[in-house]
């Protein structure tokens, strides 16, 4: 078994009460010594089976959620729960966003007491009981508690039972596998979008929420017999919460990164075809509007996780979080036409998605390998508001006296991502300064271990710019 080097990712982070040992023998604050082996990724082998079922577990559950800017542009335009408001149908898709993320601490004891196979079986019984359920609802509150909590169950104990596996298997290749994968909900997005609009035309509602079940129950049911984790391996802890990683400011940074890339994203994801309805397209045009983003970020993903094994998965992640934020700013606000609107939709989509598809290297980065489960259950938790309030906030920013109503939520979902901008680079600052004192040691010939950040402003600014691979 070999043994990870140092500068690369090592797993012990705090002694056990959370603290950082201190030394003062360097101007520099000393990291804890690692006092955990961390077994090395095989970067290939099965986790390519693995790689291939989470891609196909995202396409049949993420996707599927894409596909509800579909359902929400029809019943805005058909009224088809009369009672029900505008802001109602927009929560249902951050409901079952919300519900997914808040289930993480029980998916994560359930994979602890119980093993894999029984989280994703779960989550596969929930997806498939909620579609089905939502077939014959006459209410809101019906799709509300279908559409909304139950798919949100089943999502989430799939979602959260697979997070952390990929990171267990690759380690030069993480941030290819882990676009890979991530990239699955962009192409489920993409066919779930242009699928559910043609059945509800022809068939309706109802049996277009039947057909999604039945594809998805199908593909889910081999997907989780087929999935394989390293727990044991490894001696992950799959704790639901550590709370010793709320005294570290990296990790309540890459929270936050967390939180404003949610608040943006899934404004961005619900609202386009219901944008393009606002300024006169059909609801055909819409959908495609809709999928052509879910193609984006299908296409977009496996890209951007390729890069970032290049030039960094913070330095990639903040140059994309960046760029999403600027095309929201300047494309969307311009986009009147079918055509701009589409360039717009595939070019934001390659880069919109990008906290899926780095948010556990990135805590891997943050936590290590061990604790990764932990951070990542957090870090779900954290995004439990954001992901249902987002769409509900983008909405009721319209402004109808404007000629482009959404143009507020469009100001809004562009300044979103140039703060969770700001905090990856507060972020990387921090995680250069530890890769030099990393060095440091080593070159003395110390044992390795980590830092914990602090406050050293002129230092910290220069660090946030100058150019290293983090």
């Amino acid at each position: 078994m070999a043994e990870v080097h140092p500068l690369d990712h090592l797993q012990s982070r705090t002694q056990p009460d959370g603290t950082w040992p201190s030394n003062n023998t360097t101007s520099e604050p000393t990291p804890h010594p690692n006092t955990n082996v961390e077994i090395e990724p095989p970067d290939g082998g099965y986790g390519w089976v693995c790689v291939v079922c989470y891609f196909l577990i995202n396409a049949h559950t993420w996707g599927i959620n894409a596909s509800y800017s579909v359902f929400l542009a029809y019943y805005l335009k058909n009224n088809t729960f009369p009672k029900a408001t505008y802001l109602e149908y927009a929560a249902v898709g951050g409901l079952s966003i919300g519900v997914a993320l808040g289930l993480s601490p029980i998916a994560t004891s359930v994979t602890r007491v119980y093993g894999i196979r029984v989280t994703l079986l779960t989550g596969v019984f929930g997806t498939t009981a909620s579609l089905i359920g939502a077939s014959f609802a006459t209410e809101i509150w019906h799709l509300f508690l279908t559409q909304g909590v139950f798919f949100g169950v089943g999502m989430g104990f799939l979602f959260v039972g697979c997070a952390g596996i990929i990171p267990q298997w690759f380690l030069k290749r993480r941030g290819v596998a882990s676009g890979i994968v991530a990239g699955g909900s962009g192409i489920g997005g993409l066919m779930y979008s242009l699928a559910a609009h043609e059945i509800i035309e022809r068939h309706g509602v109802a049996w277009a929420f039947r057909v999604l079940a039945g594809i998805q129950l199908v593909v889910n049911f081999a997907c989780a017999m087929f999935m394989r984790d390293r727990n044991q391996q490894i001696g992950t802890r799959n704790l639901a919460f550590h709370y010793p990683l709320f005294k570290r400011p990296e990790f309540l940074l890459y929270l936050a990164w967390g939180v404003f890339s949610m608040l943006g994203y899934v404004v961005l994801l619900f609202s386009l075809p219901d944008y393009a309805a606002s300024i006169g397209l059909t609801a055909k045009e819409g959908a495609v509007v809709g999928a052509l983003l879910s193609l984006g970020t299908g296409l977009g993903r496996p890209v951007v996780g390729y890069f970032s094994d290049t030039v960094g998965h913070i330095n990639m992640t903040a140059w994309m979080t960046f760029l999403t934020g600027v095309l929201c700013l300047s494309v969307w606000i311009v986009a009147g036409q079918y055509g701009s609107l589409i360039v717009f939709a595939i070019s934001v989509g390659i880069v919109c998605g990008t906290i899926w598809t780095m948010v556990a290297p990135i805590g891997t980065e943050v936590v290590g390998l061990a604790d990764l489960p932990s951070g990542l259950s957090i870090m779900w938790i954290v995004l439990v508001l954001p992901a249902t309030f987002a769409e509900p906030i983008g909405l009721a920013l319209r402004d109808r006296a404007e000629k482009n109503i959404y143009l507020p939520a469009q100001i809004f979902t562009g300044l979103m991502y140039l703060v969770a901008t700001l905090c990856l680079l507060y972020l990387r600052a921090w995680k250069i300064r530890e890769l030099d004192i990393l060095r440091k040691r080593s070159s003395r010939g110390e044992a390795p271990g980590l830092s914990t950040m602090s406050i050293d402003t002129p230092r910290l600014h220069r660090r946030m710019f100058s150019w290293q691979k983090v």
